[in-house]
Order: C-alpha cells, then sequence, then structure tokens
C-alpha cells in the first residue's frame, strides 16, 4: 500500500439506493478513497456500486463480498467483467465462501468444502478476467481492460493463507481489536501491496444508549457457525457460549443478554465520533490497511455522521 485509504459501507441503513447518490459523492468529497458493498439480507452486493459508479470519479469499488455458493464462476466473471468496465478499472471482487446461514439456510444450497470452493473459484476467475478460456469452456465475449484484482474474505489460518498465496488481499469483519495480532500472523509473507481490509460496525452514542442495539446485533452475528469458529480460534469461546447456548434454544432475548459486553465493545466501535476515530486509528496502526466504516445511525444523522468519520 503506497495511498492511505478509507472504505465506507454501502448500503447505508435506512436509505434507499435511489437516494444514495448524494451520500456517495459527499463521501467521495470528504475524501473517502473507498466503496466497498455488504451482501445479507438487503440488496445485492453489485447493484450499488452500478450505481456509484456513475455518481463518482475516483473512489475504488469494491464487493466485500460476495458469496462463491450463491452464483456460478462464469456469472461471477461476467458480472466483475461489467463493473471493471464500467467504473474503468476501479473495481475489485471481493469473493467469499459467505456463511452457512445464508447459503444452506437462506439460499438451500449445500454449504460443504468452502475453504475448496473458494480456490476453485478464484482459479477459474483469475483464467476467465484475463480474457482466456477456462478449463469448462467459458470465455467472456469482451475481455477487460482493466485488471480487476481479488480479495478473499478470510476469518481463519486456512483461508487467510489462501488469500496470501492466491489472492490480491484478505477480508475480515467481526474483527475484536484483542484479536488483530492472530490475523496479523495469519497473512505473514505477505507482499508489500497486500491488502488486509476490515468492516467495522460504528456506533455513535453512550453505552445506554447503543447497548440494546449492539447486544443484539453481536449475538445475531457472533452466533452464526462460522463466526462462532471465527471467535473460538482467537480464543473467545468461552465468552461467547452461554450466548451461542441460548441461541441454539431459540432464546434470543437470553443470547443478546449473554453477549460478553466487553467483547462487543473491542469488536465495534462505539461513542463519540472522535473516540470511534481513535479505535480506527489503532486498528490501522495494528495492521489494517484499508478499515471500512459502517455508519449505524439514522437517516436524518447519516451525512454528519460520514463526515466525522471521513479520513
Amino acid at each position: 500500500m503506497t495511498d492511505k485509504r478509507w472504505g465506507l459501507t454501502l448500503p447505508l441503513p435506512g436509505t434507499t439506493l435511489a437516494e444514495h447518490r448524494p451520500f456517495v459523492q459527499q463521501a467521495e468529497a470528504d475524501g473517502y478513497t473507498d466503496l466497498w458493498t455488504g451482501e445479507t439480507g438487503g440488496p445485492d452486493g453489485f447493484t450499488p456500486l452500478a450505481l456509484s459508479a456513475s455518481w463518482t470519479e475516483k473512489v475504488r469499488l469494491g464487493t466485500g463480498i460476495v458469496g462463491v455458493f450463491q452464483r456460478g464462476p462464469a456469472l461471477l466473471a461476467q458480472q466483475a467483467a461489467a463493473m471493471t468496465d464500467a467504473s474503468s478499472g476501479r473495481f475489485v471482487l471481493g469473493i467469499g465462501a459467505s456463511s452457512d446461514r445464508m447459503v444452506a439456510g437462506w439460499n438451500e444450497i449445500p454449504f460443504e468444502k468452502p475453504l475448496s470452493k473458494v480456490e476453485r473459484t478464484l482459479d477459474f476467475l483469475r483464467v476467465a478476467l484475463a480474457g482466456e478460456r477456462t478449463d469448462t469452456g467459458f470465455k467472456l465475449e469482451t475481455a477487460p481492460t482493466h485488471e480487476t484484482p481479488i480479495v478473499l474474505a478470510a476469518l481463519r489460518g486456512k483461508m487467510l493463507r489462501l488469500a496470501v498465496d492466491k489472492a490480491d488481499g484478505a477480508f475480515s469483519n467481526f474483527l475484536p481489536l484483542g484479536g488483530l495480532p492472530q490475523v496479523i500472523d495469519g497473512i505473514e509473507g505477505s507482499g508489500p501491496d497486500f491488502e488486509l481490509l476490515c468492516r467495522f460496525f460504528c456506533i455513535p452514542g453512550e453505552k445506554e444508549q447503543v447497548e440494546p442495539l449492539a447486544r443484539f446485533m453481536f449475538s445475531s452475528y457472533v452466533t452464526v457457525p462460522v463466526y462462532a469458529n471465527f471467535f473460538r480460534w482467537l480464543g473467545y469461546g468461552d465468552e461467547i457460549a452461554a450466548m451461542c447456548e441460548a441461541w441454539e434454544n431459540k432464546d434470543r432475548p437470553g443470547a443478546a443478554a449473554a453477549a460478553p459486553w466487553e467483547l462487543i465493545e473491542d469488536t465495534f466501535l462505539i461513542g463519540s465520533p472522535e473516540q470511534i476515530r481513535q479505535r480506527l486509528d489503532a486498528y490501522v496502526e495494528g495492521g489494517i490497511t484499508l478499515p471500512i466504516v459502517t455508519p449505524i445511525t439514522l437517516p436524518d444523522n447519516m451525512s454528519d455522521l460520514i463526515t466525522a468519520l471521513a479520513p
């Protein structure tokens, strides 16, 4: 990384895609270098970026991330090539296994051998996006005129190693500051241009204001098996045990109540914008090359928070 990068998550909560244009243009004017989409239960990962490509001039646009189970590799190559073309080379393709809940639960697709599936897809995309014919006989009608970097969603050891070996970066999420050194160890040997991206949920306000929301978000997310295993890998198995047990028993209020507050505070960025910025700086000092801000606030306050958290 030769330049400091600073990202914003799209789509913004409580805002329709048709209402995003002023926020996207404000972010570019405020100095954000990147816009990265999530893909959960809202808009897909590509549509907000396609819109943003026409609304912006310089910011980089990335999927952070889209799943390899829900889309075939040829379709992923087509979408990536289209975005690279539409943005004049400002696009980065972030792919990952997604989660068992989203793949098997929501989409009724078997969630099997995610590491192998990601690696096969990555190998396919490298060939296809170079304009060459893949082993399956697929070839893009028009090869991209710009390179499309590929970033892997990578939480734990083997996926981090795959990212180092074959991708241009690794994308982390829901990462406690205390767990950052272990993730840094996982990308040992990566080159100077390798990126380590991480999404951060930024919730402004005092504890008594934000605690119910933070507990709900944390218990909903970290009980997903891939994230529960991530937190266990980081050494937090005991801390999340009661929460996961309550969730498995379908006791959602009990799971939120059992969510460990100290770990929530170490994972979410809570407080004043100044306090949130200090926490972001700590992650950057610890090795995150691209923090991606996810502002959690009401639409009426969104513009001010985007500016307050700008680089």
